[in-house]
Parts: C-alpha cells; sequence; structure tokens
C-alpha cells in the first residue's frame, strides 16, 4: 500500500513530489490544497490559462459548456472536462484525463490517463494512471459517525488520522458502475471491482472483487 506499491510511475503526475515526500498515499491527502496553490503560479502562461485567480488549465485541454471550476485547480494537457462536472478546489488532475458529465472532484490527485466519466464522485481521493471508474460509482469519505478513518488488511487497523479519506485507486484500477468505495477503501493496482459493489479494505493487486467475501486472483 506504500507510494511505491501503487504508482508505478510517479513522473506520471505532477504532484510527484507529494509522493516522494511521503510513504502512505493518504499522507499526502492534507497537502494538496498548499502543494496546488504553489504549483500554480510556476506553471508557463504560454502552456496554462488562468481563468480565474487560482484555475490553471492547459490550454490543450477541453472544457465543455456549463463546467465549475474553484481553486486551487490545476488540469492537465489535453484533458476533457465535460458538462455539469463541478471542480470544488484543492484539485490536480493530470494529462489526458475525462472528468465526466455531472462528476464531482474534490480535494483529490489524478494521475495522467483516469477517467471518471459518469457522473462520478471522487472527495479526499487519488487515482493511479489509467485508474477507471465505472458511471455513478462513487469514492465515500466520510464515516458516518465522524469518526476517523482507519484502514483495514485483515490485521490491526492502521490509524490515519484523517476524518476524511475516500479511497486510493492504484495504477490500472477499474471500479464497476454504481458501486461505493467506503472510507479508507485501497484498491491495489490491476484491481477490479464488480458492479453495484460495496468495498471496504484493501483489494490486493490483480484481484477481483465480486462480493465482501468473494474476492479472487485475476487469471
Amino acid at each position: 500500500m506504500k507510494n511505491t506499491d501503487m504508482f508505478a510511475d510517479l513522473s506520471a503526475t505532477m504532484a510527484q513530489e507529494l509522493f516522494l515526500e511521503t510513504t502512505y498515499p493518504w499522507e499526502a491527502l492534507p497537502k494538496i490544497q498548499d502543494f496546488v496553490r504553489a504549483l500554480g503560479p510556476t506553471l508557463s502562461p504560454e502552456e496554462y490559462d488562468r481563468p480565474d485567480e487560482e484555475v490553471w488549465v492547459h490550454k490543450s485541454a477541453k472544457l465543455y459548456p456549463y463546467v465549475t471550476i474553484l481553486g486551487p485547480t490545476i488540469i492537465g494537457a489535453g484533458t476533457e472536462v465535460r458538462p455539469g462536472a463541478f471542480i470544488r478546489g484543492s484539485v490536480l488532475v493530470g494529462s489526458h484525463c475525462v472528468v465526466g458529465n455531472s462528476t464531482e472532484l474534490k480535494n483529490c490527485i489524478l494521475f495522467d490517463h483516469v477517467q471518471v466519466p459518469h457522473y462520478n464522485y471522487v472527495g479526499d481521493s487519488i487515482l493511479g494512471q489509467y485508474a477507471h471508474m465505472g458511471a455513478g460509482s462513487i469514492c465515500s469519505n466520510v464515516k458516518s459517525d465522524k469518526t476517523l478513518v482507519t484502514v483495514r488488511d485483515g490485521g490491526e487497523p492502521l490509524e490515519t488520522g484523517l476524518k476524511k479519506f475516500g479511497a486510493i485507486l492504484g495504477d490500472h484500477v477499474e471500479v464497476g458502475c454504481n458501486s461505493v468505495l467506503n472510507p479508507g477503501t485501497v484498491l491495489e493496482p490491476h484491481a477490479s471491482v464488480y458492479p453495484l459493489s460495496r468495498v471496504r479494505g484493501v483489494v490486493k493487486a490483480g484481484h477481483i472483487y465480486k462480493a465482501q467475501d468473494d474476492v479472487v486472483k485475476r487469471n
């Protein structure tokens, strides 16, 4: 579950520095806002438009009508932001991503080539390169009892110290339509989740989550 396990190529995000100075991906979550706010002014005005004081959008990105982007936010090269998307700030979207219709992003990092294309909620989460969330799937980021989020991997719960923590998706993760990733979910690289799933804890690399007691290794 360490950064080096979850993300094979840290150069696939402008937030590489955050992952080099932390051990676990969720340790970067409280630092996203300040990082984006500091990085934005260093971006070349020849490459990035600045439609608002703390919003930087690469000139090759495509923003459709009726998009709301609050700062601090950076949108990378070749990314599509489709109608009705709501980007609430403290967001770093990589290159060649898709932020879909009615998708909401908040305090998150999307590595390059991530797709959240239809009715997704991604809050207090990190999505590795080529991760894909099916239509209607969400990262639930606050426990119902408002206690601090832990990561459960079969043994003693790993304390994160965070009240808001959605999910960590490693590289090439696939999440099926209308699934809910409960707070503190970790999907290791090349894991898959069946549609209509309710996921909690850790799904190991290369495994398929069919149900809570039915997780199988990919052939």
